[in-house]
């Protein structure tokens, strides 16, 4: 039997789980976030496939998701049915015969040997939905790489493999962000250097992108491209690298004094979050109004666990910023620092 990774995704997840809880609002556009109230701010977790039609897209301002679909059904986030529901996903998938990685509420890896995947994958989308009423797609590669690039291409509730036999002829027009690991900023320096496509950035010299983003990231985007990954599904528990906290405002904030209270105190929130684990790390968020968001980190000298020393790398980080507009939201995240 060959050593397969499976990508398990679940669909429009959180969404998925609000029409469980309300199966009127089946086929309907749906839009999670916030507290619900589209009339205030804040921004979208999840829209159901119905409102994507729409455009509306995680990570938008609730208010812009309204213009966008009037007729949607806007809900509040609610964490703990996420959490409930992804646990029984999860139990679903470590009853296989696999190694499971889980990699949030809605996705997770499964290292499996078998001499078909696609029917392997069949019987797990069969066991979720059984289990729990909700549909995964399944990603299918020789790394996790190439399973986690596949889940996209079988949306929804599909099955795709992806390996190095068909990596080119699927991904090697697509532009470089079409890749799990690299976004727009990045995207932009390559295409800066004549590197627009999967194809193209595989093709790449390492030398020239390690001049051009350091020794380990530039060769590394060139293996990324070449669909090659040497990271192993492991079933160690998720220990996340960060915490944070982060806050809407009803009202914009003008008062730089005010900021700076704020900042203070989310990284107290964020230091009683840490669980002990010392932070090496803190990273300051600003969007200004409208919709313009900036973020600054500054680096602790010693890795440290004192709510003092994080708040006060958090304003030190704030001192980046330029404190002549108005404030709509403002985050502090703490990342913690390597084990040992």
């Amino acid at each position: 039997m060959a050593r397969w990774v499976l990508h398990v995704d679940l669909d429009q997840f959180v969404a998925a789980v609000e029409v469980l809880r309300r199966p009127e609002l089946r086929g309907r556009p749906v839009v999670v976030g916030g507290d619900g109230d589209p009339t205030k701010r804040g921004v979208v977790s999840t829209a159901s496939y119905e409102a994507r039609e729409f455009g509306v897209h995680s990570g938008q301002p609730l208010r812009t998701a309204a213009r966008l679909c009037p007729d949607a059904v806007f809900l509040p986030v609610d964490r703990a049915a996420y959490e409930a529901a992804s646990e029984r996903v999860f139990a679903v998938l470590r009853g296989f015969d696999a190694v499971v990685q889980v990699l949030g509420w809605d996705e997770a890896f499964l290292g499996v040997d078998a001499d078909d995947p696609e029917e392997y994958a069949g019987e797990i989308r069969r066991r979720v939905r059984a289990a729990t009423d909700l549909d995964c797609t399944v990603g299918i590669g020789t790394n996790r790489l190439q399973a986690k690039l596949a889940t996209g291409f079988g949306k929804p509730a599909g099955v795709f493999r992806l390996t190095d036999t068909t990596w080119y002829a699927v991904l090697g027009d697509r532009p470089t962000d079409a890749l799990w690991g690299i976004g727009a900023k990045t995207a932009r320096k390559l295409a800066a250097l004549g590197l627009r496509t999967v194809a193209e950035l595989a093709a790449a010299d390492p030398e020239t992108l390690a001049a051009r983003f350091g020794p380990a990231t530039g060769p590394w985007l060139v293996r990324l491209a070449q669909g090659r990954d040497d990271g192993a599904v492991t079933g160690e528990p998720y220990v996340p690298r960060s915490r944070s906290r982060e806050t809407t405002y009803q009202q914009d904030i003008a008062d730089w004094d005010a900021v700076r209270r704020e900042i203070v105190r989310l990284a107290r929130l964020v230091a009683a979050d840490t669980d002990g684990r010392p932070v090496d790390r803190v990273v300051v968020k600003v969007r200004y109004a409208p919709f313009l968001t900036r973020t600054q980190g500054r680096q602790l000298a010693t890795p440290t666990t004192a709510p003092d020393l994080v708040a006060d790398a958090a304003l030190d980080a704030l001192d980046g910023f330029t404190p002549d507009r108005p404030v709509r939201l403002l985050g502090v995240r703490a990342e913690f620092a390597p084990d040992p």
